[in-house]
């Protein structure tokens, strides 16, 4: 009958067996990790978390009692000097990690690297202190007489130029308010509406330009006219000389 003996029997007597454990403890602590079976690693974890406990109190009894069970005053020294340089003092347990290396050749016993774990512990903290993802900010729409300006347009456009940048910057605004695909959407229906009547605007005739075309138009009939008018009277007056 075995009433009250826990913990696992690993094939040896009793005093064997805790001297077997104080001495792997006290190789953890001095190498940072060592390389066991996984049952003596699971059975001395508890050791460990309990010296490391002790170590953060950092009181003599606490410090006696890590002595008693190590049997090694600076060993113990050392460890009370790093929990009170701040390691393990943002953890609250787990101070070991235990890595399956396979089973060993001979007798299959399963290996592992067991180790203290030192890195900080991420906590609400240090999730809250993470960037947040910037969000795209809205462009304002641009005023008719901007949009007039990139376009080329003079402050006198014909109507038509006019009713092509009032156009646009409704198209702008629209698509200005709206967000995501709707405004990739509306972006698009935007260019392939309004570049048909930003081309006819940009080629539609000023009024000036109209007027100009027309006098020159005028200019070169009328050119044309008292050409014809000269070789007109030039002809008589050759007939009348063959006629003299």
């Amino acid at each position: 009958m075995r009433h009250a003996k826990k913990g696992r029997k690993l094939g040896t007597d009793w005093s064997h067996t805790k001297a077997m454990k104080r001495s792997l403890v006290t190789a953890l602590f001095l190498n940072d990790r060592i390389k066991t079976i996984e049952s003596r690693a699971k059975e001395i974890r508890p050791d460990v978390d309990k010296i490391i406990t002790w170590a953060k109190r950092g009181d003599l009894h606490s410090r006696r009692l890590a002595i008693a069970y190590l049997n090694d005053k600076e060993l113990v020294r050392e460890i009370f000097e790093k929990v009170s340089q701040g390691l393990f003092q943002d953890r609250n347990g787990g101070y070991t990690r235990i890595m399956k290396l396979g089973n060993r050749k001979g007798d299959n016993a399963p290996m592992v690297i067991m180790e203290l774990v030192t890195e900080p512990v991420a906590g609400k903290k240090a999730a809250a202190a993470k960037p947040k993802k910037a969000t795209p900010k809205k462009v304002a729409p641009k005023k008719s007489e901007e949009l007039a300006e990139d376009l080329g347009f003079e402050a006198d456009g014909t109507k038509e130029q006019i009713e092509a940048v009032d156009a646009a910057a409704e198209v702008q605004e629209k698509g200005a308010e709206l967000t995501g695909e709707e405004k990739v959407e509306a972006i698009e229906e935007a260019k392939a509406e309004t570049a048909e009547e930003f081309r006819e605007a940009i080629e539609a005739p000023s009024d000036a330009e109209a007027g100009k075309e027309a006098a020159e138009e005028a200019e070169a009939a009328a050119a044309k006219n008292v050409e014809t008018v000269d070789a007109e009277k030039i002809e008589e007056e050759k007939a009348d000389v063959k006629a003299e």
